[in-house]
């Protein structure tokens, strides 16, 4: 036998070995989200001495995590942009009714853009869309930098609203579809932490900065892998196996970790909008859902991230509360997932409640006599609400799929997870909060205690243990998922390589 013909044996022998690994990973058991993160709990090895999963979370970071830099930078600017005097006096001293429509833009255009956005999510994948919207914000950013009158800047924080959503639900979904287990409670609240970062040029810069975050997005997308439960979704069960097996496994393809995942992943795929409402639990996700949407946007934190700059006239104190709020998110979005869910959102809703009262009384007592100790305060009463805030409303809200993980994707799985973001609530804030500020003053504040004291109470009777699987419900839909599952297998349904499949019926036959 010839070098040539000894190579080409071996390279043939090689080959099969490899598809003989792929062979033996034939399902014979169903998976549910318990025995997923049972085998990941069973991987010692750490993230960062994995070179594939060091890469994919390297990625996350311009084009997952990035993504909420752009909607905080856009608040961050709005509100520093108030102090500039060169914007102040272009756009003729914006106050109330004008100051809220302009801050409110952003979040009309998301709510425009919210029919379309599981469309597209879904239709063309995760990391296609990221790269789309971004280019929609850079568009939008490029148009409000330039802008020359009320209404193109108007128009281009429109045109950056209908961007922002589409990219958040992309990148928050990405994040729990393509994490590994262990760390998907992790990557979820990291996601919501980086909203902290974020001449007539002394107001034109800082709006084309806010080209930065998207374009960050579009340059690194290219490189960062799609969802393996979109490309379950779309039959495509090869190219997610080859992914799993890259970055969760470090090319280990007999993984007993990437069998269960698949599986897992195939459930989740088959059910569709009728599951918002087939059982007790989901209409309970659906009312816990909907009320913690609203509870993240009413809590008084677009006084704190729109219009501070108003209520302070300070700048110096309004990036240093930037700063405190990025540190001590990130803080609370290593270790909050550690702690039962529902105890976490009462300590934070507790928190507001009485640190929103001390404000709301020291802000009175300042108006009415002028007292310099209640100024300091009301600065002290600020900055203890950002870590309030942080420690449930922004740690936990964004989510990953499997628990332990944040609360949002707890209550609502994969196939309603991209239909269940609102941006309604935040379009009410930002329009009204300026107007409420200037008509009514401190008193506007008492419309907070009020709907914060709500708050509480609704945690406290409605909210579930999502840690501990306490919700109703989740026992019976988890035996029909093992049902579902195993009617699958016993169909042939269950996408694994084509290998795997040509075995597994040569086995059965």
């Amino acid at each position: 036998m010839s070098v040539t013909e000894e190579k080409h044996v071996e390279e043939k022998h090689v080959e099969e070995k490899q598809q003989g690994a792929l062979r033996s990973r034939a399902p014979t058991n169903p998976a549910t989200d318990d025995t997923v993160t049972r085998l990941a709990a069973l991987d010692t090895t750490p993230w960062y001495k994995k070179p594939n999963l060091r890469l994919l979370y390297f990625l996350f970071f311009p084009t997952c995590i990035g993504v909420e830099m752009t909607s905080g930078f856009d608040s961050s600017m709005m509100n520093g942009l108030q102090a500039v005097n060169s914007w102040d006096t272009y756009f003729n001293h914006p106050r109330s009714l004008i100051l809220g429509l302009m801050s409110s833009m952003y979040s009309l255009g998301a709510v425009v853009a919210l029919p379309f956005v599981p469309l597209v999510t879904d239709g063309i994948g995760r990391r296609w869309t990221i790269i789309a919207s971004s280019v929609i914000m850079v568009g939008g950013a490029v148009i409000q930098a330039t802008a020359y009158n009320f209404v193109m800047f108007l128009m281009a924080r429109f045109v950056l609203g209908i961007g922002i959503p589409f990219a958040i639900v992309a990148a928050s979904s990405l994040l729990g579809e393509l994490s590994h287990p262990k760390e998907r409670a992790i990557m979820g609240s990291l996601f919501n932490a980086c909203y902290f970062i974020g001449t007539n040029w002394g107001w034109r810069l800082p709006s084309l900065l806010q080209v930065v975050p998207s374009a960050l997005q579009i340059i690194f997308g290219y490189f960062l892998p799609e969802s393996p439960r979109w490309l379950v979704a779309r039959g495509r069960g090869e190219e997610a196996y080859e992914i799993l097996a890259k970055y969760h496994a470090e090319g280990d393809v007999e993984s007993e970790l990437i069998e269960k995942t698949l599986e897992a992943e195939k459930e989740t795929a088959r059910v569709g909008w009728t599951d918002l409402l087939s059982t007790s639990g989901m209409r309970k996700r659906i009312l816990v859902g909907s009320a913690l949407g609203v509870f993240t946007q009413w809590s008084g934190n677009g006084l704190t991230s729109y219009f501070l700059a108003r209520i302070l006239d300070n700048n110096l104190v309004n990036l240093a509360n930037t700063l405190w709020g990025f540190a001590n998110a990130t803080l609370f979005a290593l270790t909050v997932s550690r702690y039962p869910r529902r105890t976490m959102y009462l300590i934070c809703s507790t928190s507001l409640l009485l640190i929103f009262t001390g404000w709301t009384i020291a802000s009175a007592r300042y108006a009415i006599s002028g007292d310099q100790g209640s100024s300091r305060a009301v600065i002290a009463f600020i900055f203890l609400y950002s870590p309030a805030y942080n420690v449930a409303y922004n740690a936990l809200t964004y989510s990953t799929l499997r628990a332990p993980s944040p609360s949002f994707v707890e209550l609502f799985p994969y196939h309603v997870r991209a239909k269940a973001f609102s941006r309604c609530a935040g379009f009410f804030n930002t329009f009204v909060n300026p107007i409420g500020i200037a008509n009514s003053g401190w008193k506007y504040y008492l419309m907070y205690v009020v709907f914060l004291g709500f708050e509480v109470v609704f945690i406290f009777f409605l909210f579930p243990e999502t840690g501990w699987k306490e919700l109703g419900g989740v026992g019976d839909e988890a035996a029909k998922v093992k049902a579902r599952v195993q009617q699958d297998i016993q169909d042939g349904n269950v996408p694994i390589p084509h290998a795997a499949r040509d075995e597994d019926s040569e086995v059965r036959k």
